[in-house]
């Protein structure tokens, strides 16, 4: 491959998703800063290529037929990424559906649910404590899921794939989650060995000071951006 794939990216856990597998597979590719604090995703030309205004998204100059191509939605990134490299997504039937299995866990599961538990615990602007309560204990739930899944096992879906990339970035965050991450010890394990992964922590470390500078939880004019679903 000569010429870099395009990572339209925010420093998020489905962005990480994709700057992980990148990552893995060695391919180059440049940063598409898309600050959804901002309103970014909101753009002409970002809707033309992610019409569900979320990153990541990405635009693969080489793509089918040498033609480019451009792919939205993390989990479908996550696929399309793992068919062009061979690495990463199993082509052994049984081993994919284990893959996929739990790619789509994350993606209908823990990635939402985690995500609504941040909302209420950290930016709603007042305390709903059936929410809190609601989605603290689903993410708790989920938590079990994993941690009995990962008894016996190092990873997800047997060897290290595109499962487990799209759940670290959720996963790590236990602690916003309002989580104790020692009741579940296979999961604990399974959150140090990912982040052992050199690839992993290049992944993580993308455009990370644009999220070391950034509190969200006070500035109220992204989270009319983030929430209310406007542009700023």
């Amino acid at each position: 491959m000569t010429q870099p794939i395009e990572l339209y990216y925010w420093p998020t856990p489905n962005g990480w998703k994709i700057s992980i597998m990148l990552e893995e597979c060695g391919l180059p590719y440049t940063i598409k800063r898309i600050n959804i604090g901002k309103g970014e995703q909101f753009a002409p030309e970002f809707l033309a290529i992610a019409p569900n205004n979320r990153i990541p998204a990405i635009i693969d100059p080489e793509g089918p037929g040498g033609e480019p191509i451009s792919v939205f939605e993390s989990g479908a990134i996550l696929q399309y990424l793992g068919r062009k490299t061979g690495k990463f997504y199993p082509t052994e039937e049984r081993a994919r559906v284990a893959c996929e299995e739990w790619l789509f866990w994350q993606v209908g599961g823990l990635g939402p649910m985690a995500g609504q538990c941040h909302h209420f615990r950290i930016y709603a602007p007042e305390q709903v404590p059936y929410a809190i309560a609601r989605y603290t204990n689903e993410v708790n739930r989920l938590y079990g899921v994993m941690n009995r899944r990962l008894e016996g096992r190092d990873y997800l879906a047997g060897a290290y794939s595109i499962a487990d990339m799209a759940c670290i970035g959720w996963a790590r965050a236990w602690e916003r989650q309002g989580q104790t991450i020692t009741d579940f010890p296979h999961l604990e394990r399974w959150i140090d060995r990912m982040l052992a992964r050199p690839a992993v922590a290049r992944g993580l470390a993308v455009d990370a000071e644009a999220r070391q500078n950034y509190d969200l939880s006070k500035d109220k004019d992204a989270q009319a951006v983030l929430f209310g679903q406007k542009a700023r």
